[in-house]
């Protein structure tokens, strides 16, 4: 049942570039640096020389997808993979603008009880206990301060797993995104591999495009086996229209296909946090390559074309998806990671130092591209690869 139509992604109820958030939000004050990552207002306590970041994400369908593999499997603690995702999509989010410690956490679950148990609930909320106190001994000084569980079968089909962040930090450590210069490279940090401080495998999937790895990926016989895990209103082509099952083997990085799919959202917290120690004031700016995929860079910066023209090896896991969807490339880029979720921006001569401190760590860094002027103040894209020359905006 391969799909070979365009834009894939929006047909199965979701958006790369989320035009109708963009358009709310439009005129909602932007906070006190308009161009950084997140949102920053000012400080809680009123301290001039500090100003605060409240930022909130969560695992999104990939709960989703861990339910099936919990039916499939048997094996309910699947969902201690979904926990990281919701802390680090929120972690790494505020990396961006320089908080690196002393942060406030909180979950937010939403469960329907006909298919989460409490046996289940129970696993997710000591996860989170245990993944703060781990991030706590990798320096980040994450403190748990609770959250919500809520029944809301009416709302939810099966889960929701969410979490919000608070933290202060001084002014003068912001990292500001709207600084990114037309002279910058762009150095990127490897979304797989098996980095020092992870205790298995990462296939480099992260935590955005799930609806289409969900259904472009696995087979139609899920369709009528666990209707409570999709939209019922999705039309039936679209729904898990994929050549491959869960427990499918790839070879080449010895994991099944569900535990591809359900690779837990790497960190890059011990790097940018070491970086930030030694060179700060020499990073122009920080993108989390989350919802938008390699196109998230397009929301930052002013007048600045982004060329990506040496990037890494596409993960195992992209190519599966790929394959199996019949996605085009160019809405694979559009869509997920590809094979670098983080990215850095400073001047060439600063690039060495922040690849050796990722290699410390084991994990994969290079310079992946440069940037530009676009000759307008509209941001301009183009992605280099192998499999074509792609533009965007």
């Amino acid at each position: 049942m391969k799909m070979v139509d365009d834009d894939l992604y929006a047909k199965l109820g979701a958006s790369s570039k989320k035009e109708a958030v963009h358009d709310a939000i439009k005129t909602i004050d932007k906070g006190l640096y308009p161009g950084a990552f997140c949102k920053i207002v000012s400080d809680i306590s009123n301290r001039g020389e500090y100003c605060s970041i409240f930022h909130s994400d969560g695992a999104g369908t990939k709960s989703s997808l861990a339910y099936m593999y919990y039916k499939e499997t048997g094996d309910p603690s699947v969902f201690e993979g979904v926990v990281k995702d919701a802390i680090v999509m929120n972690i790494d989010d505020v990396l961006c603008v320089g908080v690196t410690d002393n942060v406030f956490i909180s979950n937010n679950l939403g469960r329907n009880s006909r298919y989460i148990s409490g046996q289940i609930i129970s696993i997710i909320i000591k996860e989170y206990e245990r993944y703060c106190k781990e991030l706590t001994e990798m320096g980040m000084n994450l403190l748990l301060c609770g959250g919500e569980t809520a029944d809301v079968g009416d709302l939810v089909r099966t889960l929701i797993i969410d979490a919000s962040v608070f933290a202060t930090i001084p002014k003068k450590d912001i990292i500001d995104a709207s600084k990114i210069k037309s002279t910058d490279v762009i150095v990127g940090l490897a979304s797989d591999g098996k980095s020092t401080y992870e205790k298995e495998y990462n296939s480099g999937i992260g935590c955005n495009g799930l609806t289409l790895a969900r259904h472009g990926t696995l087979s139609h016989d899920y369709y009528k086996k666990y209707p409570e895990a999709f939209d019922p209103k999705l039309e039936e082509k679209y729904a898990f229209f994929g050549t491959h099952f869960l427990q499918d083997p790839i070879k080449d990085i010895n994991l099944t296909v569900g535990q591809a799919l359900l690779s837990p959202t790497r960190t890059y917290a011990p790097i940018i946090s070491e970086v930030l120690k030694e060179i700060r004031s020499e990073i122009h700016g920080i993108i989390h390559n989350t919802g938008g995929g390699q196109l998230k860079s397009l929301n930052f910066g002013t007048g600045i074309k982004y060329v990506k023209n040496d990037l890494f090896k596409i993960p195992s896991v992209f190519n599966l998806i790929k394959e199996s969807s019949g996605t085009s490339w160019k809405e694979m880029y559009s869509v997920f990671n590809m094979g670098h979720r983080m990215e850095l921006f400073c001047d060439e001569s600063i690039a060495k130092e922040i690849i050796e401190i990722a290699n410390k760590y084991s994990v994969n860094s290079k310079i992946v591209g440069y940037c530009e002027s676009s000759n307008s103040r509209k941001n301009l894209l183009a992605i280099e690869s192998e499999y074509g020359k792609f533009e965007y905006s």
